[in-house]
């Protein structure tokens, strides 16, 4: 297929990608669209918050889970979902939904090998490095170590894919 055809297709201009781009790139893609599904549900959890005693729920969840509710994280958790109005719930569920399609949009842009989709991997999961760092600087956990290492290494596999495809042509 020549240049002109492939890109008709929507797709780069650049020659055919390996084998390895497709899988590791579409790992990244699941995984994208695997965050995108978690958030969503989180989205649709708080949305059945709405109209509901929210602190009640949270001291249940306190409850349940056998936490201190006198305990720091747990006596945050419940004094904010104090505050918690029916707007707030609307925002963070709007927000958790535009988040999720976001995350959907960059995974099908990847499954589909669109240089747009591998710019905005870059850019999306770049930005949250500067934070992942200085929360690395201000408390080392294992979660925090983990969850920076994935973000690196899907930014600089799309790093990588992009330069190798610049480099082409």
């Amino acid at each position: 297929m020549t240049a002109k055809k492939h890109h008709k297709k929507g797709k780069s201009a650049a020659a055919p990608r390996s084998r390895r781009y497709d899988t590791s790139t579409r790992l990244v893609a699941l995984f994208e669209a695997a965050k995108g599904a978690v958030v969503i549900l989180a989205g649709l959890g708080i949305l059945a918050l709405v109209h509901h005693n929210v602190q009640h729920v949270a001291e249940e969840v306190v409850r349940h889970l056998h936490f201190n509710p006198a305990s720091r994280v747990p006596r945050i958790f419940i004094e904010a979902t104090a505050r918690t109005t029916d707007a707030r719930l609307w925002v963070l569920a709007i927000t958790a939904i535009f988040y999720s399609l976001v995350r959907f949009v960059e995974a099908y842009g990847l499954w589909r090998r669109q240089s747009w989709a591998e710019w905005f991997g870059i850019l999306s999961g770049g930005i949250y490095l500067p934070l992942e760092i200085y929360e690395l600087g201000v408390r080392v956990t294992p979660v925090k170590v983990v969850l920076f290492l994935i973000n690196l290494l899907i930014v600089g596999w799309l790093c990588w894919v992009r330069w190798k495809a610049t480099s082409r042509g």
